[in-house]
């Protein structure tokens, strides 16, 4: 088991720990809703410290990320940071990722932390470019300050101009009195906010001063069960669940980060799917029936039994007050609108598929 710099903090808090991608993280503080509506509505902070940071340097680094990630990193400018994917050989995913450009010969990856380990040895192993690689996961510290009142709480810690930041965009400056602080206008809520990167030994008083700021706006701490289920309303993807090593970002609803403009691992492979088309879908669902809350590996089936897929995630949305979903179909099942049925205990569900996001 692995501990976060704040782990301590964390159970005095009175958070409920539990172990997450080999680390003792706070999925509960209090009350999952309390904690889900406060990032809808105000400012909640996470504690992500278990995510993985890599360092990439030197003059073919763009060369390197160019070939083991799945969107075209030579969009990128000084500042901005770019949503992809790490492509195996196989079809699948090795891992999702964010891609922080620092300058033309400096780029630093954001990985998760159940693939910390993977991640590197994939990257290593194709690094026939000379590229420093520097591994900084266990010195870093993660605070995800998210919601509509984030930049409120912040702008008072920093003379950084957060409104002027667009989403998707960096900067390394001074804030809550601690210097080269990467302040990222980023986020897996949906509901806008930051995430700040420092050094562990920083991390106690980054954590003291936001929650001093946030105190007006009524700011809680918040677990990894609100972290999962607002990302769900937003349908964005959790490795392990809606993406793996088998799945394509084709099959998920992620050719926005599949670019083929330039060569990648496996290019040809999704390329075909694209072209061609894919045999089963990721799509989100809302239940039509009680019965029970979808969860991850739940059956789905059409209107005379036959099994059309599998649910990968699933929750009671604390913002919709509805039971949600989403899961691999055979395509003919995708659709907007189609009825689907989700089997939970023995009992098959009624279900339909809607668009994502879900809200």
């Amino acid at each position: 088991m692995k501990y976060v710099a704040l782990n301590d903090l964390h159970v005095s808090l009175g958070a409920k720990m539990i172990e997450f991608a080999g680390y003792n993280m706070p999925v509960l503080y209090t009350n999952l809703i309390q904690e889900h509506l406060a990032v809808r509505n105000s400012v909640g902070v996470f504690d992500v410290s278990h995510m993985g940071e890599f360092r990439l340097k030197g003059e073919k680094a763009l060369d390197l990320i160019q070939l083991v990630t799945s969107n075209d990193a030579s969009k990128l400018v000084d500042g901005k940071v770019q949503y992809s994917c790490l492509p195996n050989e196989n079809g699948g995913i090795v891992d999702d990722l964010l891609v922080y450009r620092v300058s033309e010969t400096e780029y630093y990856l954001v990985v998760n932390a159940s693939n910390i380990e993977k991640d590197w040895h994939w990257i290593s192993k194709h690094n026939s470019f000379g590229v420093e690689m520097t591994n900084y996961s266990d010195e870093m510290s993660l605070l995800a300050v998210q919601g509509p009142n984030a930049i409120k709480v912040l702008q008072s810690l920093t003379a950084v101009n957060l409104s002027e930041m667009e989403y998707y965009s960096f900067t390394i400056g001074n804030l809550a009195g601690i210097n080269d602080v990467i302040i990222s206008n980023t986020g897996y809520t949906g509901s806008g906010g930051f995430e700040l990167y420092v050094n562990n030994k920083d991390a106690k008083q980054l954590w003291d001063a936001v929650f001093k700021a946030g105190e007006p706006y009524n700011i809680l701490p918040c677990g990894l069960g609100a972290r999962d289920t607002l990302r769900l309303e937003k349908g964005f993807c959790l490795y392990g669940n809606d993406i793996n090593d088998e799945t394509s970002p084709i099959e998920a609803g992620l050719g926005w980060i599949t670019k083929f403009t330039k060569p990648f691992i496996n290019h040809e492979h999704h390329a075909a799917l694209k072209a061609n088309g894919v045999s089963k879908k990721l799509v989100g669902f809302e239940m039509l029936e009680r019965g029970g809350i979808p969860r991850q590996h739940h059956t789905i089936k059409d209107a005379e039994g036959n099994t059309i897929g599998e649910v990968t995630s699933g929750t009671q949305s604390p913002s919709l007050n509805k039971a949600i979903g989403m899961g691999y179909v055979s395509s003919n099942f995708s659709k907007v609108d189609t009825e689907i049925y989700i089997e939970i205990r023995d009992k098959k569900i009624k279900a339909k598929v809607v668009k994502i996001p879900f809200l």
